[in-house]
């Protein structure tokens, strides 16, 4: 693996990226700009990589170091990317060795931008961006939080363990053409609180594992991704933007917003199917008597009418759903599957220590064109690369 490293304050973070990559069993060779070195040094990277680090054109060069490094490479991971650097990777300039490299890499690219907001929402660095998705490269958004000095916002470089995840995740797949590049996604995770007072709630068990890594599987496969979280205490997953709700009315009110741009829409959220028809304004005491009946509502039916939204407006999305059994998990799942109306539905079987809060899941996949496929029990980002193969050979073809 390749690590170039940016010339931006975040750098320091890169630091914790690079041992976890080599504690995981990678060979990483840093490659940082004479920027990156004036806020960390050479000797830290060695150290840290237990490689030499080059640093110029001009070194080693018997061996061909600008254009050895990018051949050899079989990922290469640039952190922080600042809008200087993207600038330069887009316009193909190479005037140093890291763009050398970049522009000799026959391997998947991973950019992870870090700067102030105004620069990564600067029309120049968004064109920029643009094209580099467009050459196949995965440039994942910028998380949102402080900034240098006291300025907050996007821009911030996400968490060394979510890059660390994504750079995992890319590496394994090792294909050099991300297969969602240029699509929006819009995931929901997690499960509704609907609250009886500000205490207490009717919910579920959901911990949103799977939707976050259907997120994180998504990015890595280079798909603009917005997640909609419901009660999740889950790292936000690097290179996608997070939406946080909580009950089954602000979840559909936020997926109807964000479906608007969409190309896909996977609903993996546990919904409840009631909430309460009133939530008492303070805690409910104990009295000594029996305890007043709560009357229920029903919820909206958010997938449903995310269908009922496509078929209306005459959109050409992907809809996936995602159905949590008991018992009579395939037929139930036909039923739902009809009811529903969605192109895709995962159906699972819960309980019993199976799926909510565990690192594994197993699903059959229901088509809306009859297709039946069984997906054994596996890590979940297992099951998320699985849905995502399914979902691009039903994507209709991209307009000229």
């Amino acid at each position: 693996m390749v690590l170039g490293v940016g010339g931006g304050i975040a750098a320091y973070k890169v630091c914790e990226l690079l041992r976890r990559l080599t504690e995981s069993g990678h060979r990483v060779r840093v490659v940082p700009t004479a920027s990156a070195l004036r806020f960390v040094g050479e000797p830290t990277w060695a150290a840290l990589s237990g490689q030499p680090v080059e640093t110029g054109v001009w070194d080693q060069v018997h061996e061909v170091p600008h254009v050895r490094i990018g051949q050899s490479a079989d990922l290469v991971v640039v952190a922080p990317a600042t809008a200087d650097l993207m600038a330069k990777a887009a316009a193909g300039i190479a005037d140093d060795l890291l763009t050398n490299t970049l522009l000799t890499a026959r391997c998947p690219v991973v950019f992870a931008p870090a700067m102030h907001t105004e620069m990564w929402e600067h029309p120049a660095t968004q064109d920029n961006v643009a094209t580099l998705r467009s050459r196949g490269a995965i440039v994942l958004d910028p998380a949102v939080g402080r900034l240098t000095g006291v300025d907050t916002g996007r821009g911030r470089l996400p968490e060394p363990a979510e890059l660390f995840e994504a750079a995992r995740l890319v590496l394994r797949r090792g294909a050099t053409e991300p297969d969602l590049s240029g699509r929006r996604v819009v995931i929901s995770a997690g499960g509704t609180r609907e609250a009886i007072d500000p205490v207490r709630f009717i919910g579920n068990h959901s911990s949103g594992r799977q939707g976050y890594a259907l997120a994180r599987t998504a990015a890595a496969r280079g798909a603009d991704v917005t997640l909609v979280a419901a009660n999740v205490s889950l790292p936000d997953p690097a290179g996608v933007r997070l939406v946080r709700v909580s009950s089954a009315v602000e979840l559909a009110e936020a997926m109807e917003t964000e479906r608007e741009a969409a190309d896909i829409v996977v609903m993996t959220s546990a919904v409840a199917d009631f909430r309460p028809v009133t939530s008492a304004a303070s805690k409910i005491k104990k009295s000594g008597a029996a305890p007043a009946p709560i009357e229920l509502v029903e919820n909206p039916d958010i997938l449903a009418g995310l269908v009922t939204t496509r078929e209306r407006e005459g959109d050409d999305q992907t809809i996936v759903g995602f159905a949590a059994e008991t018992d009579d998990v395939i037929a139930n799942g036909r039923a739902k599957l009809a009811r529903k109306g969605c192109d895709l539905l995962v159906v699972n079987q819960v309980g019993g220590g199976r799926a909510f809060g565990t690192e594994d899941n197993q699903a059959t996949v229901l088509a809306a064109d009859g297709a039946v496929v069984d997906i054994p029990t596996g890590p979940k980002e297992d099951l998320a690369d699985r849905v995502w193969d399914l979902v691009v050979e039903r994507l209709p073809e991209r307009s000229s």
